[in-house]
């Protein structure tokens, strides 16, 4: 979910669609992150508590956290405080952020510097997460003899999937990141990208899973693909289009055949995990969740 797809109605909106995704066969539900945003955009951490709350199954997961723009230490004890308490149900995918400058002007960073504080700080996370006291120097953060309580359930820790697709970002999932969730891709980039992170992780003796590599796709079912854009447009996220790919190949707009097809293609290319933003008008969100769990979701699980 990008923004606050529910129009003028209030949080009311967002429980009955989450419960309608509960009882469905959606395995979990995804927020953005915008700290600076020109519309409603609920803090995605405050928001999954709240999620994971109301529900029992479904696992949260950030789609992606923008890690520049915090802290770590204070990150890594909410993750781990989320993940405790919706009994090992996060899953962190992270990023650089977006390229607004008023971002990290706000929160007291340079722009210049979020690649390396981004991987800093998910050095400092897994050790915090450790749960045994941590004694780190780095060029952006240092810690003394610091633990966190409580730690996250699984003995594994969280998995941290990486956002983006430039080599920079390919080379990060290769090296620091347990999974990769890209949008904005083609599934020609996809089978590109993931060649690419397997040969990079090889150097850092490393290995990515074959089925942590996901897609973030935006989706509206109608009878054409010229009636899913016109419904769509309104609602999709500012300064994302891309002039050197045609639409058709990034995202899943028209019939539920024209969807399929595309994500057979994403399936054919090595995506295993699917995040996928409803765009349409707010009084379409339910007829949209459920056309995806009826007509999508069972192709691919059964």
């Amino acid at each position: 979910m990008s923004g606050w797809p529910f129009g003028n109605e209030g949080p009311d909106a967002l429980w009955e669609w989450v419960e309608h995704a509960e009882r469905s066969s959606i395995d979990s539900i995804w927020l953005t992150d915008r700290i600076v945003a020109d519309r409603l955009n609920v803090e995605p951490i405050v928001a999954l508590s709240f999620i994971a709350a109301r529900t029992r199954r479904m696992l949260v997961g950030t789609s992606v956290l923008a890690l520049p723009l915090r802290q770590p230490t204070i990150l890594a004890k909410e993750i781990a405080t989320l993940d405790f308490l919706s009994g090992a149900r996060v899953l962190p995918a992270i990023g650089l952020g977006t390229e607004d400058e008023r971002e990290y002007e706000a929160a007291g960073v340079a722009r210049a510097d979020r690649a390396a504080r981004t991987d800093e700080m998910v050095e400092v996370m897994r050790l915090l997460w450790s749960g045994e006291p941590v004694t780190y120097r780095g060029r952006f953060y240092s810690l003394t003899d610091v633990a966190i309580r409580p730690r996250p359930v699984r003995p594994e820790l969280p998995p941290i999937w990486v956002g983006g697709r430039s080599h920079a970002a390919l080379r990060r999932v290769a090296r620091l990141g347990d999974g990769w969730l890209a949008s904005q891709v083609t599934p020609d980039e996809v089978l590109a990208g993931k060649r690419t992170i397997d040969g990079l992780a090889g150097e850092y003796g490393r290995a990515i899973d074959d089925d942590h590599h996901g897609v973030i796709l935006t989706y509206c079912f109608a009878d054409s693909r010229a009636e899913a854009e016109r419904l769509a447009e309104p609602f999709l996220i500012p300064g994302r289009k891309r002039a050197d790919v045609p639409a058709e190949r990034l995202d899943a707009l028209g019939t539920v055949s024209s969807v399929t097809a595309l994500l057979d293609e994403f399936v054919e290319a090595g995506a295993t995990k699917f995040v996928l933003r409803a765009a349409c008008p707010p009084q379409m969100m339910g007829e949209q969740l459920q056309a995806l769990i009826d007509e999508v979701i069972p192709r691919y699980h059964g």
